[in-house]
């Protein structure tokens, strides 16, 4: 018996109403800048999208109340943020799937339609993702550091103490309220990298060590020359 469109709906219960929220370019500008994990006010969010502040205004109660952002009130002004990191990975698992124009190779090619800037290192939410993310993670597994079963993962005896001496609290991380590592889909090289609570805590640490920091660009990341030895020297190791 074929299967209505309803009976679709019913099985997979608020699919279509998260694929109309993404449906309009103006929701998913929006979206997309807030991809750095930043919470930005309403203004910022309709100058970004190209919208009236009305239309803007619409678009943001919609996907606030879809549970895609989240809204914060600071004083008279209202700022928005991604809603979880869940969501977060899951619209940059999205955008390498639009990514896709052809059948898909054996072996995915990176998309280098890409700015070199962006592709190299940026954020992806609150961890780093692109080339050198990705060239991290493998070394990462391929070193025997964390151990990969399905997307999910795990420290080894000697990844929990090299974390540790980037200045990880294993524990802490573990006991947050979110996956504590997971592969995580990278739109421009189409190939994972590591997201999760793990993610972010490798993050913050280099930011700390001075290896990567921010730019006046959103989302994109600087590699200082501190961070290009440190780097060099670990995916040589």
């Amino acid at each position: 018996m074929t299967a209505t469109l309803a009976d679709e709906q019913n099985h997979f219960p608020g699919l279509s109403r998260i694929g109309a929220l993404l449906a309009d370019p103006g929701r998913t500008a929006m979206l997309w800048a807030l991809m750095d994990g930043s919470a930005r006010p309403a203004g910022e969010l309709t100058m970004i999208a190209g919208l009236s502040p009305s239309a803007a205004s619409a678009h943001l109660a919609r996907l606030t109340d879809g549970g895609l952002l989240a809204l914060e009130v600071r004083g008279r002004h209202r700022y928005f943020r991604i809603a979880s990191p869940d969501i977060a990975a899951s619209i940059e698992a999205l955008a390498n799937v639009a990514q896709v124009s052809a059948p898909q190779r054996s072996v995915p090619r990176p998309v280098r339609t890409v700015p070199l800037d962006m592709r190299y290192a940026r954020t992806c939410y609150d961890h780093m993702a692109g080339e050198l993310s990705v060239r991290v993670f493998e070394r990462l597994i391929g070193g025997g550091l964390l151990t990969l079963h399905g997307t999910s993962l795990e420290a080894t005896a000697e990844g929990a103490a090299r974390f540790a001496g980037w200045g990880i609290d294993m524990s802490a991380q573990k006991s947050r309220r979110r996956r504590f590592a997971c592969t995580c889909p990278d739109w421009s090289e189409r190939r994972p990298h590591l997201g999760g609570a793990l993610g972010a805590a490798l993050l913050d640490s280099w930011s700390a060590h001075g290896w990567v920091e921010r730019t006046e660009r959103p989302r994109i990341l600087r590699v200082t020359p501190a961070g290009h030895r440190h780097f060099d020297a670990f995916l040589a190791a």
